[in-house]
C-alpha cells in the first residue's frame, strides 16, 4: 500500500515530481535519439581500452623490472663469488709470502750465524798465535836474560831447556 501511494505521489500532475520525472524521461530520449548514448559508450569503450593499454604497459614494465632484478642479483651473486675468490687468493699469496720471508730470515740468520762463528774461530786463532808468539818473545827474553847472566856452559844448557818448554808449551 504504501507504494501504491508513492506512485499516486510520483504521477500526480499537480506535484513538482512528476515534471522532474517528465523532464528526466524527455531528457533521456533526446540524448536517445541524438546518439548520446552510443558516444558515451564509445567514450567509455575508448577510455576502457586506454586503462587496458595502460595495464598492459605497466605489466611488461614491471616483467622488465623483474628480468633486470634477476639479473642484477645474479651479477651480485657473481660480483661476491669473484670477491671471495679473490680475497681467498690473496690470503694464500700472503701465507706464501710469509712462508717465504721466514724461510729468507732463517737462511739470513742461519749465514750470519756462520760467518759469526767463523769469525770468532779468526779471532780464537788470532788471539792462540799472539799468545804463543808473547810467550816465545818472553821465553826468549828470560832465556836472554838468564844466559847473560850465567857463563856459556850453563847457558847452553839451559838455552836447550828453554827451547824444549818453549816447544812443549806451543804444541
Amino acid at each position: 500500500m504504501y507504494f501504491a501511494e508513492m506512485l499516486h505521489e510520483v504521477f500526480d500532475p499537480a506535484g513538482p515530481e512528476f515534471y522532474i520525472l517528465l523532464a528526466v524521461v524527455i531528457f533521456l530520449l533526446v540524448i536517445w535519439k541524438v546518439g548520446g548514448f552510443a558516444q558515451i559508450g564509445k567514450a567509455l569503450d575508448a577510455r576502457g581500452n586506454a586503462v587496458r593499454m595502460e595495464l598492459d604497459q605497466a605489466r611488461s614494465l614491471r616483467e622488465e623490472a623483474q628480468r633486470l632484478l634477476t639479473d642484477y642479483q645474479r651479477r651480485q651473486k657473481e660480483a661476491e663469488a669473484e670477491a671471495a675468490s679473490m680475497i681467498e687468493t690473496a690470503r694464500i699469496d700472503a701465507e706464501r709470502f710469509k712462508a717465504e720471508q721466514i724461510a729468507k730470515i732463517e737462511d739470513f740468520v742461519a749465514r750470519r750465524t756462520k760467518l759469526a762463528d767463523q769469525k770468532i774461530a779468526q779471532a780464537e786463532a788470532t788471539a792462540i798465535a799472539e799468545v804463543r808468539a808473547a810467550a816465545a818473545d818472553a821465553a826468549v827474553k828470560a832465556a836472554s836474560s838468564i844466559l847473560s847472566d850465567q857463563p856459556a856452559s850453563s847457558a847452553a844448557n839451559l838455552m836447550s831447556a828453554a827451547l824444549n818448554e818453549v816447544r812443549a808449551k806451543l804444541n
